[in-house]
Formats: C-alpha cells, structure tokens, sequence
C-alpha cells in the first residue's frame, strides 16, 4: 500500500509519525514524505535551509522512507499565497502519487502553516468520482504545537486510532536527534525526552508500551480495498 504523510516543516513527520513511518516501512508499505515548506531569506539563510535538509535526508534514512519529497513552498507565508495556488499544488501532489493512507498535521495547531496545510489537503482530497478512493486519512499531533492551542477556542486533539509503536520508538527517537538544528535540552517540548514520554502516555492508553495517536478524518473501505492484499 502507499502510505504518504505531508510535513508542513522538518521534523514534523518524525515527531508525529515516526514510530509509525518505521513500522511501515518494516511491513513492506511504500511510504513517502512530503515536507511541504522552505525557509527564506532573510528569515532564513540558505546554509540553514541547507542544514534542515540535510538532517530530514538522515532522519528519514533511519525510519525507512521511501521516498522524501521537499514541495518549497514559503514558510510562514502561506497565507500570502492565493489559495488556489495552494491548494491546486496538493491536488497535483496527490493525483501524481495516489496514495492509499494519507497523514495531515492537525488543524488545532497552533501554527498557521499546519492549518492552512490541513485546509489545502482537505480541498485536494475531497471526494471524486474520478478519482480513486483515499481509504484513510488521519491527523497526526505535533509536540510544541498540537498541544499549545487554546483550550476551547481552537479543536481539541481527541484521538481515535491508536498506532502500536513500541518496537519502533528507538528509531523515532534517533531520527529526532539527527535534527540537530530542531532538537532542544529536556525539558523542552522538542527534546528528545519529551517524546519518548509522549509517546509512552499514548502506549499507555492502549496498554501498550510505546504509540501514536491520530485523529480519523475520513476512512472508506471498498470492496476492492487494497489493505485486504496487504
């Protein structure tokens, strides 16, 4: 089956999808990320970007990626962007990959690219009869912005699916640490600590040792699903 997960920056596909890319991977699964924006100077200078990318090449090495695909597209700008723009460079993305499980960061994040992202993706796979089903679509929840939200202003992230990864937590944790550039000293919300734990209150709802969690969207199970060959 092909897996594909849109990052709206480096790192987020580890930290809310990284147990869960290696699992994949191990089980035979095409999985392809997209990180969906570039940084610009002078916000960014280019040896940074070159740095960030670089750390996302090794990071999804260690979790087995197949594919790593960089959309660049203007970080924090977005909005600046009109929105068929955007959104008409989705649609594009997934009439060419075709993907059977797609997963989109959650739009309670506190960042504005993870919304606008969200939105953009939901326009690109709406339903079409001219289009072959998405069996799944799930959103992912992203340390430092998943959880930085308004309570009761902005969604709440209530997870429904649960991933088992606690075979795969030390490859989603060496991955967060090849972002050197990304990864902060405990007790930051980005350390490498704060995800472990994250990871293990998700087991533990579960009764597992290690998960991640995520939002259900949209499922949709044919009688000609894939997932039943796989």
């Amino acid at each position: 089956m092909k897996m594909f997960v849109v990052a709206p920056h480096p790192d987020d596909e580890v930290l809310g999808v990284g147990g869960t890319i290696h699992r994949l991977c191990g089980e035979g699964h095409d999985v392809t990320v997209a990180i969906a924006t570039k940084g610009w100077s002078p916000l960014f200078d280019e040896s940074q970007v070159r740095q960030v990318r670089a750390e996302a090449r090794a990071a999804n090495d260690r979790l087995g990626t197949g594919q790593l695909r960089f959309l660049d597209l203007p970080v924090t700008r977005l909005h600046a962007l009109p929105e068929h723009e955007l959104n008409g460079a989705f649609d594009a993305l997934f009439s060419e990959e075709e993907p059977d499980w797609v997963f989109l960061p959650f739009p309670g994040d506190l960042h504005e690219d993870h919304r606008q992202i969200f939105d953009a993706c939901q326009v690109a796979l709406r339903p079409s009869p001219d289009r072959r089903p998405i069996e799944r679509i799930v959103c992912y929840e992203t340390v430092s912005e998943t959880h930085w939200a308004a309570p009761g202003v902005d969604p709440t992230f209530s997870p429904q699916w649960f991933v088992d990864v606690s075979d795969h937590l030390d490859a989603k944790l060496d991955a967060m640490a090849l972002y050197t550039s990304q990864v902060r000293p405990a007790p930051d919300a980005r350390s490498v600590e704060a995800v472990s734990s994250l990871a293990k209150w998700r087991g533990s709802v579960v009764g597992v040792a290690a998960a991640e969690a995520f939002v259900v969207i949209r499922e949709h199970l044919s009688a000609t699903s894939r997932a039943d060959r796989a």
